[in-house]
Parts: structure tokens; C-alpha cells; sequence
């Protein structure tokens, strides 16, 4: 894992340095949007398990939105913010073969660009794990006051403990126009650190809303939402799915016992719509299995609300 992220490392000084001094001086950067998602199994198929919660949200920095990445490595960054829980079935009497409980928060720093037709998102998180996270007191709190059952004695014990994940994340996509005006964007994905894995996949957008925007994806459910927006009002259908191969994880450690999947599977489908004064997204994605023991896949609920004054 470390050889991968020193190399990721590398290749980010070796593209950023094609720039000239007179490229990074040109402009002054300035915050060209923002973008959140939030993503839960209650509002998917009504549990609350496994890929049980998470939120991911992006501030966007540039200089200047023409509605295409621009060609320079580090012109557009990203400043991205995610939490998570993942939880067993039964949060009180966990199954012996269950995964075991875990929280995470992540902050990260990206960058977008293009070169030619493919699209490149690049960049390195921070992922940090355990009780240093705040997260399990948090869904304690939520589901004393909601008089549900919270974490036991036995979930508490076998949780993934406080430590720090160095990880990057790079993607590669490029869009192709249909006859009828929908978009079709194949992509592959990498990551190595919290999870090593690589995705082959494909998002079809249907309808005007999100074009010549930047549109981030989650990490959860693969979702991408829309973080730098013009606004244009109008609705579109999304479509997609993806296939990961998946060497490592942290969430489901060998070492403990667990027998994690190594094919991971996505289908999702959703709609933006953006209204003069609102704008908004929902969406559902199946999640196939991830482990060994877990007795079917689940489907989580993605939505995003906003309202300009």
C-alpha cells in the first residue's frame, strides 16, 4: 500500500510540474461551488445495517468555470469532507459472522482536469477510524432518543479500531453524446489505502441537468452529485452500475476471521432537478455483497436538498 501511494505521489508532482510559472500566476483562485450528499440504508430499503449511514461533501476552488475541467493538473481542487458507519445487522446481538462495526471520517484533497476527451479526478484522503471519530456516540445518541437499541458491550469489542489511513483515489472517464442527447460515461476507478480496489463501470444521464457542471462521485454509492452548478432549471435521470475488484479492506480484516467478497457490485438510478430557487437529488443504489455470511444485498437512499434565498 505504501509503494502505491508513493507512486501516486510521484505522479502528482511529475503532471504537476508541466505548469508554468505563468500558468499558476494567471488568475487568482476563487470558490466556484459546493456539493453534499447523504447517504442511508433507512432511506433506501428501510434497515439499518451494513453501509448503514454516510455524508460526503465538496468545496471547489478554481480559476474560473467554463463549463469544461480545464487541461492544468491542480487548477481545479477539490477540499472533500466524508463520514461513515458501518454496522452488523443486529447493532445489540451481533451474528458471530457479521462484519463488525465500524466508523470512519475522511478529509481529502482533489483535483479534476482533462486531457483530451478523459476526465481525471486525483487526489489523497486522510481516513481516520475508531471511537476517535465521535461517530459511535453520535448513533448512540440518535437511537437512544429515537428509543431505538444503540451498540452493545459485544459490538463495542469487536469494533475497528482508532487508527489513520493514508489513502489515494484516482478516476479516469470520458463522455460520449447519444443520438438521442443522453450521456454516457464509462469510467475506471483505483483506490489504495482504507480499501484497495479497482471499478470498471458506467453512468447514463438523461435530461440537461448537471451538464457543463462538475459532478463528484460518493464513495458509498457511486452517486455523483453536483458540486459546481449552472444553475440551468430542468431535470435529469441517472442510470449506472459498477464492478470492483477488491484486494483489501480494513472494514472486514482477515487476520480477525472475515472472508470479504473480492467482486463488489453497484446499480444505482436517481434524478436531479433543479427549480429557480431549489435544486435537489435522490437516488437508490443497490449494494451487492461484501463478505462471506452476509445473507443478501441492500439497498441505500442518497439525497441532497438545497434552497437559495
Amino acid at each position: 500500500m505504501i509503494r502505491l501511494i508513493a507512486a501516486a505521489a510521484i505522479a502528482f508532482s511529475a503532471i504537476a510540474g508541466t505548469a508554468t510559472a505563468q500558468d499558476t500566476l494567471s488568475t487568482e483562485r476563487v470558490k466556484l461551488g459546493y456539493g453534499r450528499l447523504v447517504t442511508n440504508d433507512f432511506i433506501g430499503d428501510t434497515q439499518d445495517r451494513w453501509r448503514s449511514g454516510s455524508v460526503q461533501a465538496s468545496r471547489i476552488w478554481g480559476r474560473g468555470w467554463s463549463g469544461d475541467l480545464p487541461e492544468q493538473f491542480g487548477d481545479v481542487i477539490e477540499l472533500r469532507l466524508g463520514g461513515q458507519i458501518i454496522a452488523p445487522d443486529d447493532l445489540k446481538k451481533p451474528a458471530a459472522d457479521d462484519r463488525p462495526y465500524a466508523t470512519t471520517v475522511a478529509l481529502g484533497l482533489h483535483t479534476h482536469f482533462a486531457r483530451g476527451a478523459v476526465e481525471f479526478a486525483l487526489g489523497a484522503d486522510m481516513v481516520v477510524t475508531g471511537d476517535q471519530t465521535g461517530l459511535r456516540n453520535f448513533q448512540d445518541g440518535l437511537h437512544d432518543a429515537l428509543g431505538v437499541d444503540g451498540t452493545s458491550g459485544t459490538t463495542r469489542a469487536n469494533m475497528i479500531g482508532n487508527d489513520f489511513h493514508p489513502t489515494v483515489v484516482v478516476e479516469a472517464g470520458r463522455e460520449f453524446t447519444l443520438n438521442s442527447g443522453a450521456r454516457l460515461r464509462p469510467f475506471v476507478e483505483g483506490r489504495a489505502g482504507d480499501e484497495t480496489l479497482i471499478r470498471a463501470g458506467a453512468d447514463l444521464t438523461i435530461g440537461q441537468t448537471g451538464l457543463g457542471e462538475l459532478l463528484v462521485r460518493d464513495v458509498v454509492s457511486g452517486q455523483r452529485y453536483r458540486s459546481v452548478s449552472n444553475r440551468n432549471a430542468g431535470r435529469s435521470f441517472v442510470l449506472g452500475g459498477d464492478v470492483a475488484h477488491v484486494a483489501d479492506s480494513i472494514y472486514l480484516p482477515e487476520s480477525a476471521g472475515y472472508d470479504m467478497s473480492d467482486l463488489r457490485t453497484r446499480l444505482r438510478a436517481g434524478v436531479h432537478w433543479q427549480a429557480e430557487k431549489t435544486s435537489g437529488f435522490y437516488g437508490l443504489t443497490y449494494l451487492g455483497e461484501e463478505f462471506e455470511g452476509q445473507d443478501g444485498g441492500q439497498v441505500v437512499g442518497s439525497v441532497r436538498l438545497k434552497f437559495d434565498f
